[in-house]
């Protein structure tokens, strides 16, 4: 558990998928940053396909909050070839703004493609329905990371 103002709690990172369900989970301390997990959550993607062959590890496209808009998550989404659609943070703006030509272009933002991000929210509250999800009765982490993993199955089988 991390230490906050409100005292000991954690973060549950996670993926979804258009039908708002759970690809991977990450349990974090409450002070780690948010954008340190982009690579651990895409690596546990997993999705197996129908028939025989490997299962799909790699999203079409991204769409992610301002806790994600730095240099790295960005050039790490353009390696691997996937679209995303994250917001620029005002200061960094502010900075581009600032150097003038020197500052660069600023980065593409499809508005359409960046509603669809509600579908993380909606697959997190689905997650917080569950009693022991939401209040975290667990003391260790990788018993809650089971319990959302079990939280996340059962929202899966309802689907």
């Amino acid at each position: 558990m991390g230490r906050s103002r409100g005292g000991f709690t954690t973060k549950i990172h996670l993926s979804a998928d258009g039908r708002c369900r759970p690809l991977s989970l990450i349990i974090t301390p409450a002070q780690r940053a948010d954008c340190t997990q982009l690579k651990p959550v895409l690596k546990k993607i997993r999705v197996p396909k129908l028939g025989p062959g490997r299962p799909r590890k790699k999203p079409d496209s991204v769409a992610a909050d301002r806790a994600y808009s730095n240099g790295p998550c960005r050039d790490y989404l353009r390696q691997l070839g996937i679209r995303h659609t994250i917001p620029e943070k005002t200061d960094s703006r502010a900075a581009r703004l600032r150097k003038g030509s020197r500052g660069g272009r600023p980065p593409d933002f499809d508005e359409e493609r960046y509603k669809k991000r509600n579908t993380v929210e909606r697959a997190t509250n689905r997650l917080k329905q569950h009693r022991a999800v939401a209040t975290r009765y667990d003391k260790r982490r990788y018993v809650h990371l089971r319990t959302a993993t079990a939280a996340a199955l059962t929202i899966w089988l309802r689907t």
